[in-house]
């Protein structure tokens, strides 16, 4: 019987982004492929240590208990780079874990995310920079997971999800007029469109199956009122008055919605979210992640003019 991935929400996420793989990649700099590959399959039984975006992964599978078994909400799964003989530690450090990932896509030394369309995801997280850079230069919606001090609570069952508006959710045309026109132009182009929906940004469709699943969450607390929501989904945002009506009004008119919404003008992100304690961060702007991803797991969605190459010297 076929398995159709089109009413759930899918994820793609390579093995660096899941595990802290700083081991493994040292030996594949330091000593290449062979003595990589020599590494993993001496070391196939011992379980990968847990990644920045694990925590993510597992309270997003941990929703398939709203659903029945064999007809989960969420699907992950694993796009990577190596083969599948090496690919054997990740999957076996994943059922150590108890994730309940089943699926995975292993391709030696190449890049898997022209999948990502093909198996209906909508966000691939990386730890690879450039990969997801190619990824997002193809259109596709991919994150570059930062680096993070943080240590996850496992007694928390919350999934908090944080985003940025402007390259994110939406697309960057008022960065484009902020850059060319600064504040006050973009201020005043954001009024005088404030009834105009955004074109969507690359993680658009993320949130809305964030939403579905919110919804699911919903039909359980009318069925059982002690039921809690677990899913708490926050937008967290350089924009201020005037400017942020189109942003309300545009997540309205693409049907989608926010729990909670920080209009911060400048106010640095990173004592926002060290107060929020979100589990997954997604911002286009680096310099807005710098600050966050030491305490605050941090995904960096390059897309965009703010991302865009500098020319150099003429």
């Amino acid at each position: 019987m076929k398995y159709d991935l089109s009413d759930r929400v899918v994820i793609g996420i390579a093995s660096s982004a899941l595990f802290d793989l700083a081991d493994c990649d040292a030996v594949f700099r330091e000593q290449g492929e062979d003595a990589y590959r020599r590494y993993q399959e001496a070391h196939v039984d011992d379980v990968l240590d847990k990644g920045v975006a694990f925590p993510f992964v597992r309270r997003l599978l941990s929703l398939n208990d709203l659903a029945e078994p064999l007809d989960p909400l969420v699907e992950v799964i694993i796009l990577s780079r190596n083969d599948p003989d090496t690919g054997l530690r990740v999957m076996r450090s994943i059922a150590a874990h108890g994730l309940q990932i089943s699926r995975a896509v292993f391709r030696q030394g190449r890049s898997s995310h022209r999948f990502i369309r093909a198996l209906n995801m909508s966000l691939f997280l990386s730890a690879s920079g450039s990969d997801v850079r190619e990824a997002v230069a193809d259109g596709l919606p991919a994150g570059h997971v930062l680096a993070t001090e943080r240590v996850d609570d496992d007694t928390d069952q919350e999934l908090r999800i944080a985003f940025d508006f402007d390259g994110v959710l939406a697309g960057d045309s008022s960065e484009r007029i902020f850059r060319t026109a600064g504040i006050d132009g973009f201020r005043a182009h954001e009024v005088l469109n404030a009834a105009t929906p955004h074109d969507p940004g690359p993680l658009k469709d993320f949130l809305a199956g964030i939403n579905r699943i919110q919804r699911r969450e919903e039909e359980e607390r009318r069925k059982d009122p002690a039921y809690q929501p677990r899913l708490r989904v926050s937008l967290v945002t350089a924009r201020d008055a005037p400017a942020h009506e189109r942003a309300v009004r545009s997540l309205k008119q693409w049907g989608l919605r926010v729990n909670d919404a920080f209009f911060l003008g400048g106010i640095d992100k990173a004592a926002v979210m060290s107060a929020l304690d979100p589990h997954i961060f997604f911002d286009d702007q680096v310099a807005h992640l710098t600050g966050t991803a030491p305490a605050t797991p941090s995904v960096h969605v390059p897309f965009g003019v703010v991302n865009a190459p500098h020319p150099g010297p003429e």
